[in-house]
């Protein structure tokens, strides 16, 4: 085993109640530290379900997802959901003081770390407006903030740029790249198969709850003689649709 994995998923598998099969069968994945790891599939796949198991938000049926390097690893994740994770009638800055607070952060801690984010995610001039006003890419980038407040050493993102204008799409993803060169591990899912490609530097494609492909996304690409990663998913995955 690499001395440098922080995540062990091994034969992890998830059926919820009185489903007919399987969402995870048995998946096995090893995330390093400080990589920039995507997780895609159709939908349905079991993106999601994976992301919120490693979260802890909910249990799996069998399996074990291991944490090698990490202690305390609550405060160490942070967790930026597809859906909306705030509080829409109170403002970034009554967002960011009160999750600040659920992280067990200081008043002086939280203030200093709301003076930093505002202009990184371009809310200086909303800090103090009522987030249920907002446009589409300026929630996810409050969102965002949430997630990143702690510093958490391992982030997850479930869909970060759905929906968002091109301006917000590229903050986003700028700052993501900056805080994984400090050294956060980044797990991204994301149906933009273009983003995930020139953003991940390892790829597990997942349909039908099983990873069905997993290693370096240059290496995937070599393997499987596609020219970029949607003729390699739509090679594995097939045409068929995925949303019924």
């Amino acid at each position: 085993m690499s001395s440098n994995i922080c995540i062990e998923i091994h034969e992890l598998s998830k059926k919820y109640k009185n489903a007919t099969h399987n969402s995870l069968n048995k998946v096995n994945i090893n995330i390093k530290a400080g990589d920039k790891f995507g997780v895609i599939g159709p939908n349905g796949a079991g993106k999601t379900t994976l992301i919120s198991i490693i979260c802890g938000i909910i249990p799996g049926s069998s399996g074990n997802v291991n944490f090698l390097q990490t202690e305390n690893i609550k405060q160490q994740l942070g967790f930026v959901p597809q859906d909306y994770a705030f509080y829409p009638q109170l403002t970034p800055v009554q967002n960011f003081e009160y999750f600040g607070a659920l992280y067990n952060l200081n008043k002086k801690n939280i203030s200093d770390r709301i003076d930093n984010l505002l202009p990184i995610l371009g809310l200086e001039k909303v800090a103090n407006k009522k987030i249920n006003t907002f446009s589409g890419g300026m929630k996810r980038r409050v969102n965002l903030g949430i997630g990143i407040f702690h510093e958490p050493s391992i982030l997850l993102l479930d869909e970060p740029t759905v929906g968002v204008d091109v301006q917000s799409k590229n903050a986003i993803m700028k700052l993501l790249h900056e805080l994984n060169k400090n050294g956060t591990t980044i797990i991204y899912s994301s149906h933009h198969l273009s983003e995930a490609e020139e953003f991940c530097n390892t790829i597990a494609l997942i349909d039908h709850g099983e990873i069905i492909a997993n290693d370096s996304t240059s290496v995937l690409l070599k393997t499987y003689h596609s020219k970029n990663l949607q003729s390699l998913f739509i090679q594995l995955t097939g045409t068929e649709y995925r949303d019924v």
